[in-house]
């Protein structure tokens, strides 16, 4: 019994992508992040940090969205290639681009987006911080629009979970208004017409974002 908890958000969206793209039949908890869902005390005895995307696989719960997705591909998709093999140069470069979305590209820029504008009335209004995040994600993200520039994917010669990393958060951005390259946006539309994108899309934003 596979179940993912979470929705309205980019980051769950991973979870949901992936569990699409292996056809893994699973029961989706539709739960927004500051709903009051999170911090209840059944789902703070799933996760104490009181954030979504949060996985449960019989008895394994698992959190933080790379995670899930890795954990995902490795368990289910073992000969998708979704997730590349352990102990290889290409699970290397898979790592090293899914800490590079969640580190350069989420945590450091468009969350500070999120915290002083989506959540101001909780972290206060930082017109400076919000600048300096934009300027921050555009001079980043040059490194994966180089990346693409040649090739459809992240890494080796296939669609991977880095891949749904990336194009998850490219979509936040785009839904700040945060500007992108052509070759990035070319990127993400090859990618969001996915079949199990559009799958995990319907029934991840068929809820409302919380505040």
């Amino acid at each position: 019994m596979i179940t993912i908890w979470g929705g309205a958000s980019s980051r769950s969206m991973r979870a949901h992508w992936m569990a699409h793209e292996l056809g893994l039949d699973y029961v989706p908890k539709l739960i927004g992040s500051r709903t009051g869902e999170t911090q209840t005390q059944a789902f703070r005895q799933l996760n104490p940090k009181e954030k979504i995307p949060v996985l449960e696989d019989n008895t394994l719960v698992l959190t933080e969205s790379a995670a899930i997705v890795t954990y995902l591909g490795d368990t289910y998709g073992k000969d998708t290639g979704l997730v590349p093999q352990p102990y290889s140069q290409l699970r290397a470069l898979y790592n090293q681009w899914n800490s590079f979305v969640q580190m350069e590209l989420d945590a450091h820029t468009l969350y500070v987006l999120r915290k002083h504008r989506d959540l101001s009335h909780l972290y206060g209004e930082a017109p400076a911080a919000v600048d300096a995040a934009i300027a921050g994600f555009q001079k980043q993200i040059t490194v994966a629009d180089a990346a693409i520039s040649n090739t459809p994917f992240l890494v080796g010669d296939q669609f991977t979970g880095a891949d749904i990393m990336l194009v998850t958060t490219l979509k936040w951005a785009m839904a700040y208004e945060v500007s992108l390259t052509p070759g990035l946006q070319a990127y993400s539309a090859l990618h969001t017409a996915r079949p199990a994108y559009r799958q995990a899309g319907r029934l991840n934003f068929s809820i409302s974002a919380g505040a």
